[in-house]
């Protein structure tokens, strides 16, 4: 048996996530925020097939498969930045920060797509009405987490923040596993939730500032199975660099 989640209304999504730090949103939602079908987010799910796998695991697992890639929305206006490193401190990834993580870039009909660009603006804008700024700067993640080991773990790096301001979670498919329960904590407290995300382009969004989160890992329920989603994270300050890139 799995949780599932509260959903928050589409008229209440920005008071909610200013309230609490988190919400939680069903496709249908998404879909009208982004000014796109459903049918046209769900189109983008093959571009999770036959991704390469994550080579910086320091758990020394392949369950991880990635891509990525990074942006800046200024108004309306979206653009897709050189390719770059993705980066955080040890302060908020202990295990894997402190490198600089070069992962193979988005496919590039993925990027051209106009549901695609729509879903990276539809969540700025939203977003823009809880905290009204110039720029945003956003790092699109593709993952695909299998039970190629019998068991892939989501979040290796356990509980945590991203040091962004916002971070957007979308769960794309489930298919053939056990776990993968989604846990926030308020990171100020010792309140927490938990729920299992189940419905293909459903969206946590959070305040990274004031919200940890994890995922638990998955098993498979027969031979094989996997999960696939999206993350995208907000910054309003740049990008999270390393020294050397800070450098140049």
């Amino acid at each position: 048996m799995t949780l599932a989640p509260l959903l928050t209304p589409r008229q209440e999504i920005v008071q909610s996530l200013k309230k609490n730090g988190y919400v939680v949103i069903s496709a249908e939602s998404v879909a009208e925020l982004c000014h796109v079908a459903v049918s046209d987010l769900e189109a983008l799910n093959h571009f999770w097939d036959e991704m390469p796998r994550d080579p910086y695991l320091k758990d020394g697992g392949r369950y991880r498969y990635r891509r990525h890639a990074s942006y800046q929305i200024t108004g309306e206006q979206l653009e897709m930045v050189p390719h770059r490193a993705h980066w955080q401190s040890v302060t908020y990834n202990a295990l894997h920060g402190g490198i600089e993580r070069w992962f193979d870039p988005i496919h590039v009909d993925l990027a051209k797509s106009a549901a695609w660009q729509a879903v990276l603006l539809g969540i700025a804008n939203t977003l823009s009405s809880l905290k009204p700024i110039k720029t945003w700067f956003i790092e699109a993640h593709q993952f695909r987490i299998d039970t190629t080991d019998g068991i892939g773990r989501p979040t290796p790096e356990g509980a945590h923040r991203d040091g962004v301001d916002f971070v957007a979670v979308f769960l794309l498919n489930r298919v053939g596993i056990k776990g993968g329960e989604t846990r926030i904590f308020d990171a100020n407290g010792s309140a927490g939730l938990r729920f299992t995300l189940s419905q293909p382009w459903s969206l946590l969004l959070m305040n990274d500032e004031k919200m940890i989160h994890e995922s638990t890992p998955i098993q498979p329920l027969g031979a094989h199975g996997h999960r696939d989603t999206l993350v995208l994270t907000y910054r309003s300050n740049g990008f999270q660099d390393s020294p050397l890139q800070a450098q140049q």
